[in-house]
């Protein structure tokens, strides 16, 4: 074997490795329309029908009817892999009505999903008193996420670098670490 054919074939095994590591959408939010709307500012301003919709956020309401589900979602913006971004405020709210019955536990208020489906227009509603006028899908597919919690601890040592075994005897009374909180969606 060459150097050149050797070089090949870590070009192909680290390129698959790389696409494997690569976040895709859940198979229910796929779709062969390269056109589907994923920005809810997008589809907000002209939410006619023959559209497909791919959307995400938090579950605001659930109302289950005779023969489908009405969920009431605040929409967070998605990545390219359908997760809606926890770090970006609320745009709006829409409705996405899915067939059949879904249990309200499972789709509890809070939590994250994202939908997909095709654009109904519009309907009128309220958020507590105030008259909203949501923008309306079928629902075809759809996702919930959870989240999960990281604790990151950063010890701070006044001594900085200690390289001995006592290292941890010698911290400074007054607060030696800080941290942060990493919420994933996942």
């Amino acid at each position: 074997m060459t150097v050149r054919s050797t070089l090949r074939v870590m070009l192909v095994v680290g390129s698959l490795m790389l696409t494997a590591a690569c976040a895709s959408l859940p198979e229910t939010l796929t779709t062969t329309n390269p056109n589907v709307i994923t920005d809810f500012n997008q589809w907000q301003a002209a939410p006619g029908q023959d559209q497909q919709v791919r959307l995400g956020g938090v579950i605001a309401k659930i109302t289950n009817l005779s023969d489908k589900t009405r969920l009431e979602i605040v929409n967070l913006p998605i990545n390219s892999a359908g997760k809606p971004d926890l770090n970006h405020e609320p745009e709006g709210r829409f409705v996405a009505y899915v067939k059949g019955f879904v249990d309200p536990v499972t789709f509890s208020e809070g939590r994250l999903v994202t939908v997909l489906g095709d654009s109904q227009g519009t309907e009128q509603g309220k958020v507590d008193q105030y008259q909203y006028q949501f923008p309306v899908m079928q629902a075809t597919g759809y996702h919930l996420w959870r989240v999960e919690e990281r604790v990151i601890i950063n010890d701070i040592d006044p001594f900085y670098p200690c390289y001995g075994l006592n290292c941890r005897l010698w911290r400074h009374p007054m607060g030696n670490s800080s941290g942060q909180v990493i919420q994933e969606v996942k």
